[in-house]
């Protein structure tokens, strides 16, 4: 198995909104705000090669928006999906499978291109994954997220004919799928931020990897109380930080970040204020 770092570049979203009760005072000296309270952060996927499947996971904002859309977003930085495949000399035809942690705009624009007045899946030999629920959800949105499911990044997933459902576990959603996406990656469920967000967990070099998606979506966020305005049932995210970072402090997992600015990974520490950030590194040194 090996993992790679997809960086598909930046946008920008509001400070407040992206830490929700947390002063200013406070999350502007982790990630300070430009003049119009906007703060960057990444869009970075994951790459995973994995016996003869190419798995990637979320697919960042894509570029098929128009204008106006993306003047909210303000995407700048030089990367892109396919530059960063490139780079690891693969291209979007070698993608076997696009995993996608949820359909939000920023998790799966990019898994659908426009071509002339048609929208066609962008992995042109790849399956999509979702799960039965958050399909349902987004599908069919309440007002308060209907402005981040955009039908025209997920619907053409179903149209393929190439959508694929996993199966999602019974009980306590905490838990681990009961069937693996492959050997080597479990998926966990998680529903603070949205309904039936999936992790994939990656045993890989003797460590485990957990893609953090927008449970963490930075190392900003590890403080229990940092949870964005955008999640749909904030206590429940709180009770699953807590959860899964006494977990991942016991088990010492690496986390890698969908958002953070700067730091694509870090393990955990104990500290007096709970647990926090310990080394942080890249993937490649690994």
């Amino acid at each position: 198995m090996n993992l790679y770092t997809i960086n598909t570049g930046y946008f920008k979203l509001d400070g407040g909104a992206m830490f929700g009760v947390v002063p200013k005072t406070i999350w502007n000296k982790l990630n300070p705000a430009d003049e119009n309270n906007l703060c960057s952060w990444a869009l970075r996927c994951l790459l995973i090669e994995d016996g003869n499947r190419l798995i990637l996971v979320d697919t960042g904002n894509g570029d098929k928006q128009d204008a106006k859309f993306f003047s909210h977003y303000h995407l700048h930085g030089d990367d892109t999906l396919e530059k960063s495949l490139k780079a690891h000399g693969f291209t979007p035809d070698d993608i076997t499978d696009v995993f996608l942690t949820h359909l939000h705009f920023d998790h799966c624009g990019g898994a659908i291109k426009r071509e002339g007045d048609k929208l066609v899946p962008a992995f042109r030999h790849a399956r999509f994954w979702s799960n039965e629920e958050h399909w349902k959800w987004a599908v069919y949105p309440n007002d308060r997220e209907k402005a981040s499911f955009l039908k025209e990044n997920i619907l053409p997933m179903q149209e393929s004919g190439r959508l694929e459902m996993v199966a999602i576990s019974e009980g306590n959603t905490q838990k681990l799928a009961s069937t693996a996406f492959t050997e080597n990656i479990d998926i966990r469920f998680v529903n603070g931020h949205t309904d039936k967000m999936m992790l994939p967990q990656i045993r890989y070099k003797g460590k485990t990897i957990v893609y953090m998606a927008d449970l963490l979506p930075s190392q900003a966020h590890i403080p229990i109380p940092y949870v964005m305005g955008y999640d749909m049932f904030p206590l429940t995210t709180m009770h699953e930080k807590k959860a899964f970072l006494q977990e991942a402090l016991t088990g010492e997992y690496i986390l890698f970040f969908e958002h953070d600015p700067v730091y694509e990974c870090c393990t955990l520490k104990q500290t007096e204020k709970g647990i926090r950030p310990d080394r942080f590194f890249k993937l490649s040194e690994l």
